[in-house]
């Protein structure tokens, strides 16, 4: 029993073209101009201006610095598994407020000058 496999018949050959349909499109709409503030380039110069003041890259690096610190104390904790004063209060604290700096330091307005 072989069953016969008949294709349908809405299926299209070579020799026939395919039926083109009408697509609607929309009328164009008209584009809203928007204009950019100039705060990233300086009029005087031309160049680009940095994104954050030298103070607050003297506060990141600081902050950095804070880190660093509190990791190091936290190595020099001298009890098993660092569970001493030094591995489980003082050293995150100090991570945590190396962390608040670094906060501060992102989000301290730039200095002008």
């Amino acid at each position: 029993m072989a069953k016969d496999k008949s294709y349908s018949s809405a299926t299209l050959t070579r020799d026939e073209p395919a039926k083109k349909t009408a697509t609607v499109t929309a009328p164009p709409t008209p584009k809203a101009t928007t204009t950019r503030p100039s705060s990233t380039v300086s009029e005087s110069n031309g160049s680009a201006a940095l994104p954050f003041g030298r103070r607050n890259y003297q506060l990141m690096l600081a902050g950095i610095g804070v880190i660093l610190a509190g990791f190091f104390i936290m190595s020099l904790d001298k009890e098993e598994f660092g569970f001493g004063f030094l591995g489980l209060t003082l050293g995150p604290l100090v991570v945590m407020s190396g962390f608040v700096l670094e906060f501060f330091a992102i989000l301290a307005r730039p200095n002008k000058g």
